[in-house]
């Protein structure tokens, strides 16, 4: 692992690092942020996962997250949306391939080599924060926005005593019924829809996978909230099986950094209840 950038921020040191990933098959980077109590303590864990199109660095730079990180003693830790580089497979379109992993293990050709996402996020990134920095892996929690927000709430609710909790920032949430889901399920999973529910956060609480309770703030200016968020779906599939969704209906925002950043102290702070 090296560290390529580093920057001081509230107390607390801003890095940018890569490394060869064993899951992806290539050079990942990601970002994390130690807040000034990690030098004297273990620090829970708070994972971000980014949107379409980004990577670890649109957050990194305009998610306004260091001043609350610190205030609470928080690790943040901002993976890349997807594999990238020479040899890894691609298409020339922003919702699929490079910046869009959808933090799928896909199952299909040529994607499967790299397009390990789900496995980087939930174990080798994990093991990696463990052996490096001063963190208490046994309070983990987890966050994201649009597909990011979707690979959260996936990741939770399949490894419910692994994260203390989960937030998401208008995520998509049954990702299976739309065209962003489909063309992306499709080509890294297959045809088989009944593979694609272990990866759609409404299909998974539809089969059972429970988590105490759900965060998710939503822009009512969003303009992919009726098409691609669809959070009716997510507050019906709650309510039918009793998880404590919390959903806030922000009214005039709309889907990008500046709706994203202005709540996301609350978020923090949210996690933060509930990582002791």
């Amino acid at each position: 692992m090296q560290t390529t950038n580093e920057n001081i921020s509230y107390g607390g040191r801003q890095l940018v690092l890569t490394h060869d990933s064993e899951a992806c098959k290539c050079e990942m980077k990601f970002s994390v942020f130690l807040p000034p109590q990690a030098e004297t303590k273990p620090c829970p864990v708070l994972y971000y996962l980014s949107g379409l199109t980004c990577s670890h660095a649109n957050v990194t730079e305009k998610g306004e997250f260091r001043r609350a990180a610190a205030e609470h003693g928080i690790i943040i830790v901002c993976p890349d949306t997807s594999p990238r580089g020479e040899g890894v497979a691609d298409e020339d379109v922003y919702f699929f391939g490079s910046g869009a992993g959808f933090y799928v293990d896909a199952t299909e050709a040529p994607f499967s080599e790299n397009y390990n996402m789900y496995s980087y996020v939930t174990k080798e990134l994990p093991a990696l924060i463990a052996k490096e920095f001063n963190a208490d892996m046994s309070r983990q929690s987890i966050t994201g926005h649009s597909m990011g927000g979707h690979g959260a709430m996936v990741c939770a609710l399949n490894n419910p005593d692994t994260y203390k909790s989960v937030s998401a920032f208008a995520p998509i949430c049954a990702p299976s019924g739309t065209d962003w889901g489909n063309n992306a399920f499709t080509k890294y999973l297959g045809s088989d829809e009944n593979i694609w529910r272990s990866y759609d956060t409404v299909a998974l609480i539809e089969d059972g996978n429970k988590v105490p309770e759900i965060f998710v703030d939503q822009g009512t200016s969003d303009e992919f909230l009726e098409t691609g968020i669809r959070v009716n779906l997510l507050e019906a599939a709650c309510k039918e099986k009793g998880i404590k969704l919390t959903l806030r209906m922000q009214e005039g925002y709309d889907h990008s950094y500046y709706f994203i950043s202005s709540f996301m102290a609350d978020h923090i702070a949210w996690h933060a209840k509930r990582l002791g």
